[in-house]
């Protein structure tokens, strides 16, 4: 999918009530690169239809994150990073909304998204 070459795309992770979750990311110096590498996870038909793209990162260690009406989704995918002493690296949770609130679970779906990222590209 991703012509970029640091993108790591896994897609298709969990499924809940109608709701699916996707998991990307890669090394960022600085905002430019963090749009660049959802710029590019957008060029996708399948991640353009996405109804949240919330994310995190900490670059020269500045936290930064944006929930994409995810509210508080991108303040837990920062936590995370922060646990991991993950530092310049964005990792982007992806959401197609199924039709059904999830309430609390949302955040598990989350926090699972982002687990499956660290330990997939051995950075957790």
């Amino acid at each position: 999918m991703s012509q970029h070459p640091d993108l790591k795309v896994f897609d298709k992770i969990i499924s809940d009530r109608g709701s699916r979750y996707a998991v990307s990311g890669g090394p960022v110096r600085d905002a430019t690169e963090v749009a660049a590498l959802l710029t590019e996870l957008r060029r996708s038909k399948r991640f353009a239809k996405a109804t949240h793209h919330s994310w995190a990162a900490v670059m020269g260690g500045d936290p930064v994150k944006d929930d994409d009406g995810e509210s508080g989704a991108g303040a837990l995918i920062l936590q995370m990073l922060e646990r991991a002493g993950l530092q310049d690296h964005v990792v982007i949770v992806t959401r197609w909304y199924g039709g059904k609130h999830l309430g609390g679970d949302r955040f598990r779906h989350v926090a699972d998204a982002v687990r499956h990222y660290l330990r997939e590209t051995g950075l957790g």
